[in-house]
């Protein structure tokens, strides 16, 4: 169990930084009044996580280590143009 629970760990703290930039972006889309983050919230807020994630993911699998620094600025350029993109929509 206690493997198991390590795992876990690891995916919810893994996951964490496109959890947290992605509230924080939809946040900002929804006070600068972006149509899309209106309407369809959850959308934007899915969009922008699993976009992250998958920046998380590439990153990982690129430099071969968890958490390294150009990992975390690909996570935010990525979800950055995401966002971006959602404010012109």
């Amino acid at each position: 169990m206690t493997a198991f629970l390590q795992w876990l760990w690891h995916v919810v703290y893994f996951s964490a930084p496109a959890l947290g930039l992605a509230s924080v972006l939809l946040l900002f889309l929804r006070l600068k009044g972006a149509d899309a983050a209106r309407r369809e919230p959850k959308r934007v807020w899915w969009t922008l996580f699993l976009s992250g994630f998958a920046t998380s993911c590439l990153g990982t699998a690129w430099t071969g280590l968890d958490g390294a620094m150009v990992t975390y600025g690909g996570l935010v350029l990525v979800t950055g143009v995401v966002s971006a993109w959602f404010a012109r929509a």
